[in-house]
Formats: structure tokens, sequence, C-alpha cells
């Protein structure tokens, strides 16, 4: 009988354990529940090894998260085109990948592509909850959305909550709170460069907006001038994207004049229709108009915009940035947030941070000398 006992309680005992190994194995391969940028939450795999990125700016988030290995499928748009995205540049073999559908604004992914390549997780940005819950349901892969906020400033929250979620559901929680800590540090070293000194009044023109534009575009707060407290003219105006008459212009006379090289052979095309006006402006007779890189393709590409912020730094306050140089100060950007130094692709395509020859179209990387 005591032996009899004893064989029940053993079996009891491996009963016990073995319901316990199950329903650990359950509760394991339920996944994850996270919260997206929309407030959805969403049911995931434990483990995420297969990713797609589709919409404005996702596929970048997922190259400075170190994940680029992870993405099976991209959108025709990263395809085609490599200009002004260093994530692409830094990522050439990326554009080999099966597509998902045509990218863009408002362009959905093939839903047919998805099932075919069956990510684990779809990951977009810039969508509506009712046409994410339709992609998730018709293709049974669950989507999480992201966000990259307004950059009014460096300092996004909505952006680094979108890294930390993305790092999470990757497994890149430390390298997502690296990136925030870099692009911080950045900001804060931008910041305190440019503390308590005046600046001239300058001008941003030939900003991107739904296309490239003239002069006549331009950004109130615009962020690269806000971090190195560089006297906007258009900062009267407000916030954000403004088109503006050639008359506000010449009233403002702006010491300096930056141009957007996304928008520059349009002014360079208007100047030679309309060369007069252009010398009548106070920037183009001293000679301090100059080029910068576009950072706003398929939206905001972090890296350009403070490589932007410490180019205008350089120009604007020589001795506060008498030892940056800002090729090489872009390249680190590059470097740490896509893997490689991009910059020089990048001059190529528009031109290069460098002073503007109106008269000629040439762009020379000159720089004020400190006194």
């Amino acid at each position: 009988m005591k032996k009899l006992a004893a064989l029940i309680l053993i079996s009891l005992t491996l009963i016990s354990i073995s319901g316990c190994i199950n329903r650990s194995s359950s509760t394991k391969q339920t996944g994850i529940t996270v919260m997206d940028m929309l407030g959805r939450n969403v049911e995931l795999p434990a483990h995420v090894t297969k990713i797609v990125a589709a919409g404005p700016g996702a596929l970048r988030l997922i190259v400075y998260l170190n994940a680029s290995n992870m993405v099976v499928g991209v959108e025709d748009f990263e395809k085609r085109y490599n200009f002004g995205r260093p994530y692409i540049l830094a990522h050439p073999e990326l554009r080999k990948l099966p597509t998902i559908g045509p990218g863009g604004p408002g362009k959905l992914p093939n839903f047919e592509e998805l099932v075919k390549i069956k990510p684990d997780v779809i990951f977009m940005t810039y969508v509506d909850a009712k046409t994410v819950d339709e992609i998730q349901s018709k293709t049974g892969i669950p989507v999480v959305v992201l966000s990259y906020g307004n950059l009014a400033t460096f300092d996004d929250e909505t952006l680094f909550k979108s890294l930390k979620l993305a790092g999470k559901i990757l497994g890149r929680e430390k390298r997502a709170e690296e990136v925030i800590a870099f692009i911080k540090n950045l900001q804060d070293d931008l910041i305190k460069r440019t503390e308590n000194v005046r600046s001239p009044e300058v001008y941003v023109g030939g900003i991107g907006y739904k296309g490239a534009h003239g002069i006549e575009s331009t950004e109130a707060k615009y962020p690269p001038f806000v971090v190195v407290h560089a006297d906007n003219v258009a900062d009267k105006l407000g916030e954000g994207h403004r088109f503006i008459d050639r008359e506000q212009l010449l009233e403002w006379n702006p010491d300096y004049i930056f141009l957007d090289e996304g928008g520059l052979k349009l002014v360079l095309s208007d100047y030679k229709k309309d060369p007069e006006f252009y010398s009548s402006l106070k920037a183009i007779k001293t000679g301090n108009v100059y080029g910068i890189l576009p950072y706003n393709f398929y939206a905001t590409n972090i890296g350009t915009a403070l490589a932007d912020a410490y180019f205008i730094g350089k120009v604007l306050y020589p001795k506060r940035f008498s030892d940056v140089n800002p090729v090489k100060k872009a390249d680190e950007i590059y470097t740490f947030l896509v893997g490689k130094p991009v910059y020089g692709e990048l001059s190529k395509q528009f031109g290069g941070f460098g002073r503007v020859s109106l008269d000629s179209g040439n762009i020379t990387y000159s720089l004020p000398v400190s006194p």
C-alpha cells in the first residue's frame, strides 16, 4: 500500500509539473500585447523576426534601430528612388527585397504581397485606425502604427515613444534608448553653443511642401533655426510652412538666406528671370546665401535636419563652432543613425553645404572665418 501511495503521489506530481509546463508554453505562444501610437491594442508574436514598414518614414525608424536585417519587403517608392534619404543610401540591399505595394502618402500596401511574404508585424505611419484595422483584418497580420509627431524641435516625445515601442517589439530596447540619447545630446550641444548670443536676421527659402518650391516657400519656427537661436524673420507668421509674397521678403531683407537645395533649381531658374529682385536683397549683395540639405524626404530625415543645424551654426557663429567641421559632423551623425557616412552621396545629389552663387548656380564650400 505504501508503494502504491508513493506511485500515485509521483504520478500526480508529474501531471502537475506537466500542466505547469503546458500552461507556460501556451502563455509564451500567445505573445505580447502593445498599444500603438493610435492607442490601439495590438497582439503580437512573442518573438518577431520578419517585418515590413509602410508609409512615409516607417522604414527609416527601423534602420535607426539597427533592425534592417529583419525587413522582408519594401515599398516600390523605396526601390525606385534613393534621393534625399540617408537610410536607403546606407542600405541599398533593402531595394532588392520583394515589393509590398507602391508606397507614398495615402497609398496602401498590397494585401496579396503582404500575405505572400508573411511578416510577423507590419509597421505603418500616417494612417488612420479604420484603414489599419482593415489591413490587419484582411491580411491576418498585426499592424503597429508609429508616428513622427510634430518636429517643432528635436525634442520630439512622440517620435521617441515610437522608437521605444518599435524597440520593444524588435528586441532593440537598448538601441532605441541610444538613438534617443544621441538626438537629445546633439540638441543640447547646439542649444548651449548658441546661448546668449545675438543672431543676425535669417530666412530659409526653397522649402519642400508637397513638391518642390522656390524662394517664396519658407517655414516659421524652422527647427534647425530654433535649436541655434537664429532670428528667423518668418517667425512673425506663426509656426509651420508658409508661402510669402516677394514684397514681404524685400521688406524683411534678412542678413542671411539659406536655401533648401530641394528647391534650389527653381530658385536659380527664377533668378535668371528676375535678377533685379534678388539683387535688391542684402544677403545677395553681401554673398551671405548658403545651401543646406533638404530633410523633408518621405517624412523627416532627423539626421539631415541635425546636420543642417550644425552647418547653420557654423555660418552664423563661427567662433562658437570653431571646433566643428560640418561635413565631418554630418557623417558622424549619419554613421550613428543609419550605419554609413553618406554625406558625400547627398552632396552629389543636391550640392551639399556651402555658399551659393546665384549667377553661376555653383555651390562653394566656403565658411566665414572667426574674427
